[in-house]
């Protein structure tokens, strides 16, 4: 007897209906079970998981010659994640479980050998997969049921168990559906183990440069000796972050389901930060691999991809950064096809001015000659330079500081100036798809949303054309003056705003 369950293949963070279409010969031979349609090793050992789970759940395995065809046979299949769907396509075929119950359901789970289900990667992408085809019900472990019930529109079957599956379906012992609690964004908390930005001595033109880039969403360079406290504010930036909204939270839970980095999580409540050594590959930043995955800028998507002695890494790397800064996605081309994972995240840099990290020091002396620092500072492109609106200089910190009491707002101070900020773009911005934050507008919405006053204006364009600003940069420090604006409520570009963005431009180092 042909039986047909339903599974799921990513492929990126999209998912593929798969049918898992068994059938057997009933006629004497020597048994076999067979698997096609392009599995990978996890897929082909799933036979002897099969096996065992099904015998040791109290149900039969009849000697037979098994034929398991994964379609569409072209589409490669990879993980453990197709166990379940195969054993209920066995067990199915043998008369064990009724047909019926297998139409307009999906099957998601790995087997173990007593046939207890497991959990798996990518589930609520799975399950999107179910629900975007019209299925009507999923069946997943009940470690993944949380996961899976943040998809609307779908009944979640939670299962412990492969017998207690075949029970529900013979209504032997139904099990209900899953049941989520509210969703809810503001149980997380802001500041669990982060720096409060009061409690960063000094450095208070860093603090507001930091502020402006959690406003806007604005790439940063921060430039200074080493122990001035770069890596600290940057650790610091997560607390002023505004909290994401509950599609945010969706698009970023989706990209940590299926690199399996939910650690119990159902759903994420606070913006990434990833901070990569940077020893780390191309392929480990923009993502890929054999089985595609996302990388740390997929993985940083709606919060912080922090690079610390970002001079350190290498050149060919840093390059990738340029087109998912400008597109805001990254395209991964392979032989096999082409996949686009979602890149939108604040790049902060850090970094020593030169080798010896002394150039222009007030204290110590530097020991670098003019060659060494133009070949330490040019290891950064000038078009990846050019693409962050916010240069900073950090300089050491006075003993008077160090040693005073904590001064200058909190954390929960400033970010509530971001809060404020980030609304009113949100509802600028609420008629645009695609548009979050002033750093996503292109040229046409610069143009329509960032209106200037005439003296604005007009220190704009005599700005322009002494600092030799490129279009690029030109766009960028417009889109920099309105989050300026919006930090003060203002509607209306202002010529201090412009003012205040063109100082975050970089400037040419003398020798």
């Amino acid at each position: 007897m042909l039986a047909i369950a339903r599974a799921c293949a990513l492929v990126g963070l999209e998912g593929s209906i798969v049918e898992v279409e068994t059938d057997f010969n009933p006629r004497a031979g020597i048994p076999a079970f067979t698997i096609v349609g392009l599995p990978d090793s996890a897929v082909r050992e799933s036979r002897e998981r099969v096996r065992a789970a099904i015998k040791n759940s109290g149900l039969q395995f009849p000697p037979k010659i098994y034929v398991v065809n994964l379609s569409p046979a072209d589409l490669p299949k990879h993980g453990p994640a197709y166990d379940l769907a195969i054993a209920v396509g066995v067990l199915a075929a043998t008369d064990q479980m009724p047909l019926g119950a297998l139409d307009q359901a999906m099957f998601i789970g790995e087997l173990s050998l007593d046939g207890s289900i497991r959990h798996v990667n990518g589930v609520m992408a799975m399950t999107h997969t179910a629900q975007q085809a019209g299925l009507q019900t999923v069946y997943v472990a009940a470690d993944d049921a949380p996961e899976a019930s943040l998809v609307q529109g779908i009944e979640v079957i939670p299962l412990q168990s492969l017998g207690q599956l075949v029970e529900h379906l013979y209504g032997l012992s139904r099990i209900p559906p899953y049941q989520p609690p509210p969703l809810a964004l503001d149980e997380a908390p802001i500041l669990d183990g982060l720096t409060d930005f009061a409690d960063v001595r000094g450095q208070e033109h860093v603090k507001r440069a930091l502020e402006i880039a959690a406003g806007g969403s604005h790439n940063v360079l921060m430039k200074g000796p080493p122990g001035v406290g770069k890596s600290l504010l940057a650790r610091a930036l997560p607390g002023i972050l505004p909290s994401l909204t509950m599609n945010e939270a969706l698009e970023v839970t989706r990209i940590y389901s299926v690199a399996d980095l939910l650690q119990g999580q159902p759903l994420l409540r606070a913006r990434p930060f990833r901070a990569p050594h940077h020893t780390i590959s191309q392929a480990g930043l923009v993502g890929g691999g054999a089985v595609p995955r996302p990388g740390e800028i997929s993985l940083a998507h709606r919060g912080v991809l922090f690079l610390d002695e970002l001079v350190e890494f290498s050149p060919k790397t840093l390059e990738v950064l340029r087109q998912p800064i400008e597109d805001k996605i990254v395209t991964i081309s392979r032989a096999k096809g082409t996949l686009t994972f979602p890149a939108n995240f604040l790049l902060l840099g850090a970094m020593n001015p030169c080798p010896c990290g002394y150039f222009m020091d007030a204290v110590k002396p530097c020991t670098c000659t003019p060659t060494m620092i133009t070949r330490y500072q040019g290891r950064i492109s000038g078009p990846l330079l050019d693409r962050i609106d916010i240069h900073v200089d950090v300089p050491r910190v006075d003993y008077e500081k160090l040693m005073g009491s904590p001064q200058g707002e909190t954390s929960l101070q400033i970010r509530a100036r971001v809060e404020r900020a980030r609304q009113r773009q949100r509802e600028r911005f609420k008629d645009t798809p695609g548009l979050f934050a002033n750093s996503d507008m292109g040229a046409g919405q610069v143009q329509k949303f960032c209106a200037l006053t005439d003296p604005a204006r007009q220190l704009l364009e005599v700005s322009v054309k002494r600092m030799q600003l490129s279009a690029r940069a030109y766009h960028r420090t417009l889109k920099l003056s309105r989050t300026l604006a919006d930090l003060e409520d203002h509607d209306i570009i202002q010529p201090h705003h412009v003012a205040e963005a063109l100082q975050y431009r970089p400037r040419p180092q003398s020798f």
